[in-house]
């Protein structure tokens, strides 16, 4: 840690779907800075809606290229004039929207490096980074995450794969129509001549890093895992992924990269232009959801739970099991382990319809509910889909009861409990389907807006049978960014991310399992796994 002084700060960067923000840290990874650009509002010459376009046939999504662009040069601005100081920031990291890619055009690398030149910035420094890049790009528009156009390549993929377990246990996932490598062969299939005219295929993570460093990043292990073409076990792209989607495509991604390695310094764009030390690090970005596990600060054997709109679980794995269902990718802080990502869509809409069905409108009631009705729901079991699920993939809700009869109707307080245990049962379900394993000193990190409930986490806690602990990660990917860029700096070293983050703030203990909870409910998991495929094959179309 000496190469760490008190004056140093610690820039993180994310490239959201709807925003551009950024976090500084000090030496003591206290945050000094927050701030952001909206684009919708910010930015609205460039028309979008949630930061994207939605195209006439409602599965194509993509973002304006040369939006991500303008907006770091409008947010970095807007630092500046608060009055911070860029000549302290000692390194920086980011991270991008998973699964979105960036077209580069032939001769955009020439443009680039003019970044680090002293006298093509004597000639330019009035022009910004959109002027100065506009015609880098040989597509404008980004694919990302939320596009759906790619089913034909995603079959294709799986075939040339051997199927779709194969694919998983090459890659960590099976294909996925937002996965990057799907949609880099439907642009060869479908844009031919611009995908002729490109040199360079970036994620949105590692196009973010290319603009501070004036020369192409390479992408990082981690955002690398979920492109349907990385190989796990060899950490390195698989040829045989790489010729199903695109032949001759490894020149265009170069080789993947550690996700702590340090890519070199800032270009003299922005030391010139805001005042950026010559010696500030840039560190390799990564994908949003591997920054967020950063930003939590996940050991080994933990969970991080987030209960928001959609519902998402991060976990640390040692050893993996790729599947059908959810994402292994090659973990941000330990390159030799790994981290799985699964997502539910039926999150806090739900309960909040819950709230106001059965606990009439109040949160304080449905609390109650929870307090009132005992560890296991008198075996009653509930599934509550309100829209298509994604694990599994079924809708519409389903009530059983204790001789998992199927149901219409619970009492008011049973319905809340068979909600809530019922979505915390299947998130420990499918996180052991992945090779999660609860052990000695396992926590589970909460967040989110339903992480303020003290009776919902207990619940998570009794069914986890593990501890239950907070965090304050409204911003957890620019966070974990933050740390990163400061790991980065010391990671050759040997100093391990945990250490290198020692200082920061420690999780709240806020739930503690029940002594009968582990009884009950690894019992109730066998049962709910049980009705959780009956429940998907009554959400099949019948022929």
């Amino acid at each position: 840690m000496a190469a760490v002084q008190e004056r140093d700060v610690f820039l993180g960067f994310d490239f959201s779907t709807q925003q551009l923000k950024v976090v500084a840290v000090d030496s003591e990874l206290k945050v000094v800075l927050e701030d952001h650009v909206h684009f919708d509002s910010d930015l609205p010459e460039f028309r979008t809606q949630g930061g994207v376009h939605i195209h006439a046939d409602r599965l194509t999504v993509t973002s304006p290229t040369l939006m991500w662009v303008k907006a770091l040069d409008r947010l970095l601005d807007k630092v500046k004039a608060s009055g911070f100081d860029f000549s302290r920031v000692r390194a920086l990291s980011g991270s991008g929207q998973q699964h979105g890619s960036v077209f580069w055009r032939t001769g955009a690398s020439r443009t680039l490096r003019t970044l680090h030149s002293d006298q093509d910035l004597d000639r330019d420094l009035d022009r910004d980074l959109q002027q100065i890049l506009q015609d880098c790009f040989s597509v404008s528009d980004s694919p990302v995450w939320m596009d759906s156009s790619s089913t034909a390549q995603c079959q294709a993929l799986e075939r040339a794969a051997g199927g779709a377990l194969s694919l998983a246990r090459i890659t960590g996932s099976k294909a996925y129509e937002r996965f990057t490598g799907n949609q880099i062969a439907k642009m060869l299939q479908t844009r031919p001549e611009e995908f002729r005219q490109t040199e360079r295929v970036s994620l949105v993570s590692s196009f973010a890093a290319s603009l501070f460093l004036g020369d192409y990043a390479p992408i990082d292990f981690s955002d690398g895992s979920g492109m349907n073409l990385l190989d796990l076990s060899l950490r390195d792209w698989s040829d045989l992924c790489l010729n199903a989607c695109a032949p001759g495509l490894r020149p265009l991604l170069a080789a993947p990269v550690p996700s702590s390695t340090v890519l070199g310094p800032v270009c003299s764009y922005f030391v010139r232009r805001f005042g950026f030390s010559r010696d500030c690090s840039v560190v390799a970005f990564t994908g949003d959801n591997p920054a967020s596990l950063a930003g939590m600060r996940l050991q080994p054997g933990d969970i991080a739970v987030s209960l928001g709109t959609s519902d998402t679980v991060f976990l640390w794995l040692q050893f993996p099991r790729p599947a059908l269902e959810g994402h292994v990718f090659i973990n941000p802080v330990e390159p030799q382990q790994h981290m799985a990502l699964l997502c539910f869509k039926n999150g806090s809409l739900v309960r909040e319809r819950l709230r106001d069905e059965a606990a009439g409108g109040s949160w304080a009631g449905f609390s109650s509910a929870l307090t009132q009705t005992p560890l296991g729901n008198d075996g009653n079991i509930g599934f509550y889909f309100d829209v298509v699920e994604i694990l599994p993939a079924a809708v519409g809700v389903h009530r059983f009861d204790a001789l998992d009869n199927k149901v219409s109707s619970f009492p008011a307080h049973t319905e809340v409990r068979a909600l809530v245990e019922g979505q915390f049962l299947s998130k420990r379900l499918h996180a052991e389907r992945l090779g999660y394993a609860i052990m000695p000193g396992t926590r589970v990190l909460a967040t989110g807006g339903a992480s303020s409930n003290a009776q919902i986490l207990q619940v998570l806690s009794d069914v986890f049978n593990a501890p239950v602990y907070t965090i304050d990660s409204s911003n957890s990917a620019c966070l974990g960014s933050a740390y990163r860029a400061l790991h980065g700096l010391v990671a050759d070293s040997g100093v391990s991310f945990s250490d290198s983050v020692k200082k920061a703030a420690e999780p709240k203990l806020v739930a503690t399992p029940d002594a009968r909870a582990k009884q009950i409910y690894d019992e109730m998991l066998k049962r709910f796994g049980q009705l959780e495929e009956r429940v998907l094959q009554e959400s099949r179309p019948q022929d």
